[in-house]
């Protein structure tokens, strides 16, 4: 049974970890790979090379949008297809376990289904969507059907 009293709070706590994993992110690759970088790693995979600065731009506009609550489940899902590229071109052919060289695809899938539960308990407590209406109708949308 859910508890509709900390239930929101619990999907606060998820989408704002979840932003900040994808501003870490692309904070690695803004600072410390360097965009050019970045965007010679993709090449070196067959990946245009624009994809990187796409890859860029959508952890930290996704990020953000994930922490202020912003249009939540569309961005959870918008951002699913990155860890799905992440997997298919560099972490699926390493291994399941990420302690693997080149790490493997255990985080990132974890990283899937943690952006797709997102989707699924929308925005909630403290969203930038959320603002207008009623506290209410955010605990209603998690109360199970009957």
């Amino acid at each position: 049974m859910i508890d509709n009293r900390t239930a929101p709070y619990a999907a606060l706590l998820l989408r704002v970890t979840l932003g900040g994993l994808f501003l870490a992110h692309a904070a690695l690759k803004l600072f410390v790979f360097t965009p050019a970088g970045t965007a010679q790693f993709f090449a070196s995979l067959g990946l245009p090379t624009g994809l990187a600065y796409a890859t860029i731009a959508a952890e930290v506009l996704g990020g953000l949008a994930l922490i202020t609550g912003l249009y939540t489940r569309v961005v959870a899902v918008a951002l699913t297809p990155v860890l799905l590229g992440a997997i298919a071109t560099v972490h699926g052919p390493a291994g399941f376990f990420f302690t693997d060289a080149n790490g493997g695809w255990e985080y990132p899938a974890f990283w899937v289904v943690a952006l797709l539960l997102q989707a699924l308990l929308g925005d909630v407590a403290y969203a930038i969507s959320a603002a207008g209406h009623s506290q209410r109708a955010a605990h209603l949308a998690l109360a199970p059907s009957r």
